[in-house]
């Protein structure tokens, strides 16, 4: 091997194991490796490397001999495959009481904003439910009281009340329906819909056996695992959603997929999931928040930073990207001043949205150089009222007002402040906490005394409810085949 083939390995090493899987950050000192001869190897070593790095970016490049799907293609239409097979495998579930290490302010945090990203898989559009104009019940009511015995009618008027929310009156019409022509999948699907929408899930669950023992869909297993959620049935969910994402690896199905897993805290293979969904669909802004809730969850708030901000990037007007900017401000990473920057780009955007003017404020807060800094502390002040004022209901923003006044040694204002944070938020904890210790400094004892009280009761029931909560989330147990995951950022 000639001088510039051995400096090109050892540049080689040294960049791949810094490498995580989902976002890529390198930066890279040539001299040591090439010294004057950058001109003849570097490039050579960069291009050769290039690959790696695209294939590990929080919004890689779809390789253009694989892929060839454009971005505003419809799934419906395009047949991209899952390429590498997950290096992982869930094998059961476990009591998340016994694990340990929730009890955390970060942990709690992060299994909170965790689950959160499930509710951006029941968008509108997810391809779950076929997406019609809801009809005048009343015409197709006439038209079955004409011809009982039409399954066109019967059908219409059951899909009609499933989509005006009326899933129990729905029924009948829809199983006449089934019973007149068993074969249409259509009736189907919108049987085992109500079925779900009325909470009868071993109905819904059978129907949707029936359908797929006719027509094994993605759709179908996808529709499946909702039920088995649902249901409680986490392990079977996980499969369903597994099995819909390697039959069509649609946005929707790897999405769903990977939200399933980072809610029962199978941290690694979610990340896996994301990361392939992100290379396939770059252009998916709640891939990129659910690849960085999942590198948060991972506590590598680096690279959660980065996906987040370019979720916001890809949409600069929809706020979803900067809530969970905002939910995960509490990272102390290098990335932080870029979180700050879009959360005052956010503000800017919608300056009458109130979350946009509290996250804000919230952080200018944390840029102060301490409690001499009275221009930051303005600043942030400003921002506070504006959010309180936009939302009078807002509990912690008053409780961070409250937090800038005590920090002043206003105590009028604080107390003032602390309360209506605790009227707009009852059960907020804090606010208790932080509104007794006010009132002792200020000479109230009894006051401070039945605000404590309150405290220590609502953070008895606030474990309690978590404690019932993990109890009853069942966290998946997963293993990594020999080929390792490679999920872990060094």
């Amino acid at each position: 091997m000639d001088d510039c083939g051995r400096r090109f390995k050892a540049l080689e090493s040294s960049v791949l194991v810094t490498r995580p899987r989902g976002c890529f950050r390198v930066s890279l000192n040539l001299s040591p490796y090439f010294g004057s001869r950058v001109a003849t190897c570097a490039v050579t070593a960069i291009a050769l490397l290039a690959p790696v790095a695209v294939q590990g970016q929080c919004r890689p490049l779809a390789d253009s001999a694989t892929l060839q799907v454009p971005a505003s293609q419809s799934s419906s239409t395009r047949t991209p495959e899952f390429y590498d097979e997950p290096s992982f495998t869930v094998a059961g579930v476990t009591d998340t009481t016994n694990l340990g290490g929730h009890a955390s302010g970060t942990s709690v945090r992060a299994e909170t904003i965790s689950k959160e990203v499930v509710s951006l898989s029941k968008q509108p559009g997810n391809g779950l439910q076929p997406a019609l104009n809801a009809p005048a019940v009343d015409k197709f009511r006439e038209a079955v009281e004409r011809e009982p015995g039409s399954f066109e009618a019967n059908h219409r008027l059951g899909k009609a009340l499933v989509e005006s929310g009326k899933a129990g009156e729905a029924i009948p019409y829809l199983e006449r329906a089934s019973q007149l022509n068993p074969g249409d999948y259509e009736n189907g699907f919108e049987l085992a819909l109500a079925y779900v929408d009325a909470g009868n899930y071993e109905r819904a669950r059978s129907s949707i056996r029936s359908l797929l023992t006719a027509r094994d869909r993605a759709e179908l297993h996808q529709f499946l695992g909702d039920v088995e959620e649902k249901a409680g049935n986490s392990l079977d969910a996980v499969r369903e959603y597994q099995r819909a994402a390697e039959m069509d690896p649609s946005e929707s199905n790897l999405f769903g997929w990977g939200a399933e897993l980072l809610a029962h805290r199978a941290i690694d293979p979610a990340i896996q999931v994301f990361s392939k969904g992100n290379r396939l669909f770059p252009r998916s802004g709640r891939m990129l928040i659910g690849l960085g809730v999942a590198w948060y969850a991972r506590g590598s708030y680096d690279y959660a930073a980065d996906c987040l901000c370019e979720a916001a990037d890809l949409n600069p007007n929809d706020p979803t990207a900067y809530l969970f900017l905002g939910k995960v401000q509490d990272m102390d990473a290098a990335g932080s001043q870029a979180i700050a920057e879009k959360l005052e780009r956010f503000v800017k955007l919608q300056p009458e949205n109130a979350m946009a003017n509290y996250y804000y404020a919230l952080s200018v807060w944390k840029r102060r150089k301490g409690p001499d800094d009275a221009g930051t502390s303005e600043q942030a002040k400003v921002w506070l009222e504006k959010a309180v004022r936009l939302d009078p209901k807002l509990g912690a923003g008053y409780l961070q007002l409250g937090i800038l006044y005590s920090e002043r040694s206003d105590l009028p204002r604080a107390i003032s402040a602390f309360e209506k944070a605790t009227e707009a938020s009852p059960q907020l904890e804090e606010a208790h906490y932080r509104l007794a210790q006010a009132y002792r400094r200020g000479g109230e004892e009894s006051k401070a005394e039945k605000e404590l009280q309150l405290y220590k009761q609502l953070s008895k029931e606030a474990a309690e409810h978590a404690q019932r909560e993990r109890h009853e989330m069942q966290q998946f147990v997963y293993t990594l085949r020999d080929r390792g995951s490679g999920t872990q950022p060094r």
